[in-house]
């Protein structure tokens, strides 16, 4: 199964870029053991002045487009607020019944239009505060590779 993250928005050369590089990098050297590894993060960006109902729509468009084939699942305040062990397991199911492709989708400052919560297979946060988009990227990468330690066995998680 190959995990992607789409998102809204473009990261810049920095800290969070090289902490979301080693935990994607991580996830792939311990996942593929256990059949799951890193797919490209996909970034859109839509660059026409729009009002916030017009720019979350089309990045609904443009994020929908880039999770294309992919179960959806989306990162929303609204979502289910899980314990690593819980998302872990959520994650081998999804491993276990085949699912090719896992996408991990996140809106940009005005976050998701209905449209993408409405395709999610499942909706996730992180918790009931507000966390900076580019932030959440690097807190979905550290989840990820937890949640593959978990399902490996291997001592990163500590229960």
């Amino acid at each position: 199964m190959r995990v992607h993250i789409c998102a809204a928005g473009r990261l810049k050369p920095g800290p969070e870029k090289l902490l979301i590089d080693d935990y994607l990098s991580r996830l792939d050297a311990t996942g593929r053991a256990i059949g799951i590894a890193a797919g490209p993060v996909s970034e859109i960006e839509e660059r026409r002045k729009l009002d916030a109902p017009q720019l979350m729509a089309r990045e609904a468009e443009l994020l929908l487009a880039a999770a294309k084939g992919a179960t959806i699942v989306a990162l929303d305040e609204r979502g289910k607020n899980e314990t690593s062990e819980v998302f872990a397991r959520r994650l081998g199911e999804w491993r276990d019944n085949a699912v090719p492709d896992l996408a991990f989708v996140i809106g940009g400052a005005n976050g998701l239009a209905p449209a993408v919560r409405e395709k999610a297979s499942h909706i996730m946060s992180f918790g009931a505060m507000t966390w900076p988009h580019m932030l959440v990227r690097v807190l979905l990468a550290e989840q990820l590779y937890r949640a593959v330690t978990i399902l490996a066995g291997h001592p990163y998680h500590r229960s």
